[in-house]
This record gives C-alpha cells, sequence and structure tokens, in this order.
C-alpha cells in the first residue's frame, strides 16, 4: 500500500513553523552545499532527511580514516576506498531518501565554475573549510541575490550567520580582509564533532526558514559545546563603502583573488591540472607510468601514488592532493616530475 508522500515528514508536517503548505515548498526547492567536511556532511543528512528536492554538494576532497570522528556521512569502507567525499555522500544519502535528488560534484569551487555549480539553488550553505572560498561565494550570492548561510568551527567553538543580500550585512562587511597571523585549524587545535553538528544544526534550521518562507535569523551566533556557551550578537548595518554590498566589486569572483592552495588544517597541497586539460585523465595509463616509482592505487574517481615520504591522490580533471609538504613549491615539483607529462 502506496502512503502518501508527506505522511514521510508527518512529524515535521506538525511543527507549526513549516507544516504542510511549508514541507511542499520543500519539497520543490533546490539547495547547494560547498564543502563535504564535519559541516557539510551533517547538512547534508539533515537537509535530505528532512525533504529538500534538491541538493548539490560540491566537494573536492576524498574520505580519510582521521575524517571519520566527525563527518558522520562517511564509513570506514568510504576511506579504505579512497572515495571522493561527494561521491561517497551521493551513495550514503540516496539510501536514507531516495525520492531526494542528490547531485554530488567532485569539484573545487572557482571563479571560472561559480555559475555553472551554484546556479539555481535557492539557499547556499558554507561547509568550506578556508576564507578566500567563502569570500568566492559571498561575492557569487550578493551578486545574484541568494541567501547563503556562514559556518565554521574548530575545537569546541562554532560560529554561524545568515547573510540575506539587501537585508543585512555581507561576509565583506564583517571581515572585509581574512584574519590576520595564525589561525586555529582542526589540525593544531583538534575539533569535537559536537561543536560540528551543533553549527550545522543552526545552519540547517535556518535554510529551512529560508525555503519556508519564515523570517531568518539576523545575528552572529557563536557557541562552546566545552564551556556550555552561547552569544548572539546583532551583526548591524552593511558596512558602510562594503567592497562586496555596496561598491559591488566583486574580487574573488572576478578571479582576481586566487585561493590559496595549501589545504586548511591538512599536510597537503592542491594542485590545479593546466588549464588546456579538456579530457580526463586515463588512469590505467598513469598507473602503468607511476608503478616503477612507488605504490599505486586506483578506482573510478580517484588514483593514490606513494613516493615516500609523499601520498598523490589525482581526481580525473587532473587535480592533484600532495600530501606530506606544505611548500607549494614542493608540491608542483612532484606534479610536474609524476603527473604532468
Amino acid at each position: 500500500m502506496k502512503t502518501h508522500p508527506l505522511e514521510r515528514y508527518s512529524r515535521q508536517v506538525l511543527y507549526r513553523g513549516i507544516g504542510e503548505a511549508g514541507q511542499r515548498r520543500l519539497l520543490a526547492s533546490q539547495v547547494a552545499l560547498v564543502g563535504c567536511g564535519a559541516l557539510g556532511t551533517q547538512q547534508a543528512s539533515l537537509l535530505v532527511r528532512a525533504g529538500v528536492g534538491r541538493l548539490r554538494i560540491i566537494d573536492r576532497d576524498y574520505v580519510e580514516e582521521s575524517n571519520l570522528q566527525r563527518q558522520t556521512l562517511f564509513d570506514e569502507q568510504d576511506a579504505a576506498q579512497c572515495l571522493p567525499k561527494a561521491v561517497a555522500a551521493q551513495t550514503h544519502l540516496q539510501r536514507a531518501n531516495s525520492s531526494v535528488e542528490v547531485q554530488g560534484m567532485v569539484d573545487d569551487l572557482t571563479p571560472q565554475n561559480a555559475r555553472e555549480l551554484l546556479g539555481g539553488a535557492e539557499v547556499i550553505l558554507d561547509g568550506t573549510d578556508n576564507f578566500e572560498t567563502r569570500y568566492l561565494l559571498n561575492d557569487f550570492c550578493v551578486q545574484n541575490g541568494v541567501p547563503w548561510i556562514y559556518g565554521a568551527a574548530v575545537g569546541s567553538y562554532g560560529v554561524t550567520l545568515t547573510i540575506v543580500p539587501g537585508q543585512g550585512p555581507c561576509l565583506a562587511c564583517l571581515f572585509p580582509e581574512p584574519p590576520a597571523g595564525l589561525q586555529a585549524t582542526c589540525d593544531t587545535e583538534g575539533i569535537l564533532g559536537a561543536a560540528a553538528s551543533a553549527v550545522a544544526s543552526l545552519q540547517v534550521a535556518e535554510a529551512l526558514k529560508l525555503l519556508v518562507g519564515a523570517p531568518p535569523g539576523r545575528k552572529l551566533v557563536s557557541l562552546d559545546v566545552w564551556e556550555n556557551r552561547f552569544q548572539s550578537v546583532d551583526p548591524g548595518p552593511p558596512a558602510e563603502g562594503c567592497r562586496a554590498c555596496q561598491r559591488r566589486d566583486f574580487t574573488y569572483l572576478a578571479g582576481e583573488r586566487a585561493a590559496q592552495v595549501i589545504l586548511c588544517g591538512r599536510d597537503a597541497v592542491q594542485i590545479h591540472a593546466r588549464e588546456e586539460r579538456r579530457s580526463p585523465l586515463d588512469f590505467a595509463e598513469l598507473e602503468r607510468r607511476l608503478k616503477p616509482h612507488g605504490a599505486v592505487r586506483c578506482n573510478a574517481f580517484v588514483l593514490q601514488f606513494s613516493a615516500a615520504p609523499y601520498e598523490m591522490t589525482v581526481f580525473a580533471d587532473g587535480r592533484t592532493i600532495v600530501k606530506g609538504t606544505t611548500d607549494a613549491a614542493v608540491a608542483r615539483s612532484l606534479y610536474a616530475r609524476y603527473i604532468s607529462a
């Protein structure tokens, strides 16, 4: 016997903030999520279980064993197979709710592909790990009038803010430039899964408000799950002369400010393929060429090559993560030596 399409969401429909009309709006909605790590995995699971119609997940990385402590969509098999996070997430989410259209994109968000990857989204959630990508997101959203939800977590601390273009400050109002000096990362400070869960839950609640037409939160929320601290402050009006929302100078979207290649919280550097590459790499040929130089394993999505003390993970578009260094010159040298023939 076939159940009513809303029966699955009956407990959510009972909530007066959503109701049947709101649930129908969710079922017809389209959301994009950038970054599928500690925040993104939790965001994705909550959104799919809430019944968003379409979810696009954009992530450049692959699953490692050290992710499993906090990145709740993945399991040991995903890590053993070195699956791209976007691919593993899509597989798990489709098992959780087959009625939601989930699209995992194994890609790095750049000025060149931002419109292709983010176009059509009604709301965009931040699951990234660096300010350069967040500024790119902010530029795109302000230019196109798309709400987005900033979030970050490290240690036991987290922060989030809903940004609605034209209705308050944007990220560039609050942080005109990336924070100066050495910043805490998961690699230096660690991270509690509970902190990521708390921030992701707040982000998803804000996304649901926006999608059903309810007023979103207007405050910058910060929390510390270890110290039991929770604070929300009014971020104030848009900053006078803000580069993005006032002068409409979309520097990051124009590609004038390149994102760092060092991966946040990782002893690793990302190298992009040459721009002229148009066809996917031939993994079989690359495996044959690399085997005399070290251990090689591959699947349909990535090839992993170990040449101690370095490990290189190559994606089909030629994008490569070089693990074992934070020196971009060393990473580029290894890429040129082994991958870029």
